[in-house]
């Protein structure tokens, strides 16, 4: 019996992929557990219409992604800091800081920003941010006195 995979299962098939499996196996386990459907005109139609919105869905989001990425890429983060002497930084600038600069303009969740040490340095400092699947952005973050 062919059968359309409704969600992933390990070792077994995809979420959209159509297999051919035993009868008993699929009567009993995948569509009795809602892990597939047994395939039909019906199904199949269904399978490539959701496809099809799943991958008008992605170019939205992508297109979203890119026109967010050429704002961000223009803002200059400034952070007036305390410093000691030689211009020490006392304390640092972390994720937590950027992302609630950031959420005057953008909305930007704390995961997206990568960030591998708090800034505890004066200057300008790249921070990468995760926009979408491999859109990455680099904002400037600026300490200064």
């Amino acid at each position: 019996m062919q059968v359309i995979f409704i969600k992933d299962l390990k070792n077994q098939g995809k979420k959209g992929e159509i297999k051919e499996v035993k009868d008993g196996y699929a009567e009993n386990f995948l569509i009795k557990k809602g892990y597939a459907v047994k395939k039909t005109p019906a199904t199949t139609e269904a399978l490539k219409r959701s496809q099809e919105n799943e991958r008008l869905l992605d170019e939205k989001n992508k297109q979203e992604a890119l026109l967010l990425k050429e704002q961000l890429e223009k803002e200059v983060l400034t952070f007036k800091v305390k410093t000691g002497e030689q211009d020490k930084v006392f304390g640092s600038i972390s994720i937590k800081q950027i992302k609630e600069k950031l959420d005057k303009k953008y909305k930007i969740d704390k995961n997206q920003i990568n960030l591998k040490s708090p800034i505890s340095t004066l200057g300008y400092h790249d921070v990468e941010i995760i926009l979408y699947k491999n859109i990455k952005s680099t904002i400037k973050v600026q300490l200064t006195k």
